[in-house]
Order: structure tokens, then sequence, then C-alpha cells
């Protein structure tokens, strides 16, 4: 009876599924394209990978770097934190500069 009872509620256990390298490929592109879409930047490019939060987080983290579009800016670089929305596929980016170390004198 007791192997009925586990063989039942293995059945009945939703399956996890590990996603393919092409599914991870199209959600890194989405999330790369959501969150230069969303920066400021002008030819904002990722820093690095980006940073898989755990599902219970719901978020993904992107490093972007690009120059500001402002004249006055005169072409300075800028970095932004983009993170994205899992749920609603929405990312929102915050100017992150002070993560870049500061020239010593």
């Amino acid at each position: 009876m007791k192997r009925l009872a586990l063989c039942l509620l293995c059945l009945l256990a939703p399956l996890a599924h590990a996603s393919s390298p092409d599914a991870w490929a199209a959600y890194d592109k989405a999330v790369l394209a959501s969150c230069t879409k969303a920066s400021g930047l002008k030819n904002a490019k990722p820093v690095g990978n980006a940073a898989q939060f755990d599902d219970r987080v719901g978020y993904t983290a992107l490093l972007l770097q690009g120059q500001y579009p402002q004249k006055h800016m005169k072409g300075q670089q800028g970095t932004e934190l983009c993170l994205y929305n899992k749920k609603s596929k929405t990312a929102f980016v915050t100017e992150w500069d002070s993560i870049r170390p500061t020239a010593k004198p």
C-alpha cells in the first residue's frame, strides 16, 4: 500500500523541467532587448552576464554601459543597473555610476 501511495505521489507531483540552452538564449536575448530599450544610454552594452535571481525574487539583473546622450555630458561613459521582472517582462533601469572605481589623485 505504501508503494502504491508513493507511486501516486510521484505521478501527481508536478514535473520540474530544466530549460534548454535555446530557451535560455531566447530569455537572455529578451532581457538584453528590454534593458537596452529602457536604458537612457547611447550604445548601451551589457557588462558581463546577467545575474539570475531565484524565482522567489522574480528578477534578473543586468549591468549596462554606454554614453550619456546629453550634449553637456560630451559622450561621457555611464553605467546603469537594469532589473528585469520575469513575470511582467518589464525592465527598470537606474544610474549606477558609483559601481565604477573612482580615479585616485
